[in-house]
């Protein structure tokens, strides 16, 4: 050693090594198998160790055009504001975007929204200077805002990627400068056994889109944006500040006394306000966004509802949002009921992304709904990751050795490939009826995927008489997949976010799909008054769920009567609007369930010419974000230098129990096992060329 400090070993010097490494390997005879696998060892530890590096600062560094010089993204952080009325959420999304650098920058957020919200507003706060956003058709408010960056303006960008993925643009954000943006929008609640749930998704959750197929998005996406997942900065480290912190406070106002309150995962404190609501507040001030946040609440006993009309009037139009709760049945027509034999079918997730807890959850799950069957019943049960396989050719009856040998099957499973649920689809839904028996497909997934249009297309050509009950597992699972799915499959979606709560919420799903209560639903308006609802058909109804319609009428509501077959017996009961059921909302969420049932023509076949100008036509009329429309401010003001401007993914959390890097094989594992052959090809006949050289050679 002459001592002097040995350079400082960068990851370029070490994958380098590596390479050097595994030509020599070859050349001694190694392997290729061997080699192989090292090789990929060492590059994914090498690009897992840059990536941390950067996470340890607590910010992405930004190349400029300065060589050697970088700036640090815009830090974001949260809050969000719900207000509750009745059966309606208004909710208020602060971000506040930060750039402690030295140069002008562009801050790329994307953010998760429930998949039925309606986005309505956007507006920026620069200092004490508001602007307004508009909505606009989606390539011209890309336009508006692209000229406004080059003309060095402030501008945001709100546009949707998925109904329930949205990213956030903010031009210009200048040295040492914060920048508000605030998103607003409001969402139906969910009601369930008497109880109210309402979920805000706070984590994205990379998404798998099979080989071979193009995003499901209709028209472009935001130019240089995943689709999900890829390219997200790795989850916070031990010590470090949230990656993304975010404050949560929902205020309630049922119109009646709250009985209990509760906060699925996060802790949360409960108080009341002056004016009477109920105040949720997180206990951690800056919680990080890892994990979707959840509430329910039930109300008093004398006040749970067995129906709710909710009415808004806007020029000449009436909205209403009608809730209907079903019956109970009697002791009688359930046994009636259950007494029809099921052919269930269990369809779980074991694809890379469902690694550690999620895996953990639907296991429990899928035991549990095995220790339902009874003698007369019949089963199998399927997995699927990069392929898709049964236990059974085809359904078996659910004798003790074979739901114990079904038992030991599923215990053994583990999460690993990707995510193709086509196979899985194709295989639990046959497209027929099952006389003398009730099918039901048990579906438990993260739903992480990519190609959610084309699997509403299979589902619902090949449902046949199944009901399809889909179970969101882990942390932050796809809703608007998930909801969807059992829409087409005429079932429900359960949500299970840990381990803790399987029993409960899988308990709840069983008691459900033994008795759906209410059945031949019809809702008969007004005579004389045109009508359009949403859903045009609605399903039968299972225990503890209601009806919930969305409506938009061109006359003055009147009494609206619910009628169907309960058990044996007609049941029926008759709706008037009262002036205390008006609920701010109601409009743009009839205009959500129109976009929606829009967007469905599409999984049925219907060309997208046809759609899009549906669509812009609703979202432009009530003023909300689409696939085709986007919500665009802009500064009249410039403030930054006209030209390029660094641009920053900002940090996004993985979900809870993920690891740092995808689990979910895509494309690029192929891409990267094709290149480091490449390398290794070209490496090893270089080594093999230079050695063949004669002696003397320059």
């Amino acid at each position: 050693m002459d001592g002097k400090a040995a350079p400082k070993r960068t990851p370029v010097d070490l994958v380098g090594d590596m390479i050097e490494l595994v030509f020599r390997a070859f050349v001694g005879g190694v392997a290729a198998a061997v080699a192989m696998s090292l090789a990929i060892l060492a590059l994914s530890a090498t690009a897992q160790a840059a990536t941390l590096g950067e996470a340890k600062t607590g910010a992405l560094l930004l190349m400029t055009k300065t060589a050697g010089q970088y700036t640090v993204a815009p830090r974001v952080a949260t809050e969000v504001a719900i207000e509750v009325s009745g059966m309606v959420a208004r909710t208020r999304v602060t971000q506040h975007f930060h750039n402690p650098g030295s140069e002008h920058v562009e801050g790329v957020y994307v953010f998760p929204l429930p998949e039925k919200a309606a986005v309505d507003r956007l507006r920026i706060l620069i200092g004490s200077r508001a602007i307004e956003g508009r909505i606009r058709e989606k390539g011209e408010a890309r336009r508006i805002y692209a000229q406004a960056k080059s003309e060095g303006k402030k501008a945001a960008l709100v546009e949707q990627q998925r109904p329930n993925l949205f990213t956030n643009t903010v031009a210009h954000i200048g040295p040492n400068e914060r920048v508000e943006v605030t998103i607003e929008y409001q969402q139906a609640l969910g009601y369930e056994n008497g109880e109210y749930r309402m979920r805000f998704p706070l984590a994205v959750a990379p998404r798998y889109v099979p080989m071979g197929e193009s995003a499901p998005i209709p028209g472009p996406r935001t130019p240089g944006l995943p689709i999900a997942g890829a390219g997200f900065a790795a989850e916070g480290l031990p010590g470090v500040a949230p990656v993304n912190p975010v404050d949560i406070v929902v205020f309630i106002d049922a119109g009646v006394p709250v009985a209990s309150a509760r906060s699925s995962y996060h802790e949360a404190a409960f108080s009341k306000a002056g004016d009477g609501r109920l105040v949720v507040q997180l206990v951690k001030a800056q919680e990080e966004a890892d994990r979707d946040f959840e509430l329910t609440w039930s109300l008093a006993p004398a006040a749970t509802p067995r129906a709710a009309l909710f009415t808004q009037t806007q020029g000449s139009i009436d909205y209403a949002l009608l809730m209907v709760v079903p019956p109970q049945p009697t002791e009688a027509e359930r046994r009636a009921y259950t007494a029809l034999p099921r052919e269930m079918v269990l369809v779980i997730d074991t694809s890379g992304s469902m690694e550690g807890a999620s895996m953990e959850q639907a296991r429990a799950a899928l035991l549990m709904a095995l220790d339902t069957l009874g003698a007369n019943d019949r089963f199998n049960v399927i997995e699927f990751n990069s392929r898709a396989r049964a236990l059974h050719p085809s359904a078996v009856p659910a004798s003790a050795e074979l739901l114990e040998h079904a038992s030991a099957w599923v215990k053994k499973l583990k999460a690993r490939g990707g995510t193709e649920m086509e196979a899985a689809l194709d295989l639990a839904l046959d497209g027929r009826d099952t006389p003398g028996y009730l099918r039901q497909v048990i579906f438990i997934t993260d739903g992480a995927v990519g190609n959610e249009d084309g699997l509403f297309a299979l589902i619902r050509s090949r449902l046949g008489g199944s009901r399809l009950f889909t179970v969101g597992i882990g942390s932050a699972p796809n809703g608007h997949f998930m909801t969807r799915a059992a829409q087409f499959g005429r079932g429900t979606f359960t949500y299970v976010g840990n381990l803790a709560e399987v029993n409960e919420k899988m308990s709840r799903l069983f008691a459900r799909i033994e008795s759906p209560v209410l059945r031949d639903v019809k809702i008969r308006w007004p005579d004389g008054t045109p009508v359009e609802t949403f859903p045009e058909q609605v399903p039968d109804l299972y225990l503890g769920e209601p009806v919930l319609v969305a409506a938009a009428a061109t006359a003055p509501l009147g009494t609206v009567v619910v009628s169907g077959t309960s058990g044996n017996q007609p049941w029926s009961v008759a709706l008037t609007p009262q002036a205390d059921r008006t609920a701010a909302g109601v409009g743009a969420l009839w205009a959500r369930a129109k976009i929606a049932a829009h967007m469905d023509e599409i999984a049925r076949g219907t060309a997208l010419e046809e759609v899009r100008p549906k669509v812009v036509k609703v979202a432009l009329e009530h003023h909300l974000v689409s696939a085709y429309t986007s919500l665009v401010a802009v500064d009249v003001t410039p403030t930054a230098p006209t030209g390029a401007t660094a641009t920053a993914l900002v940090k996004t959390s993985l979900p809870h129990g993920a690891f740092d890097l995808p689990q979910t094989d895509t494309a690029a594992t192929l891409q990267l096992l094709l290149g480091l052959l490449a390398l290794l090809a070209a490496g090893l006949v270089a080594v093999v060329g230079r050695r063949a050289e004669p002696a003397g050679a320059a």
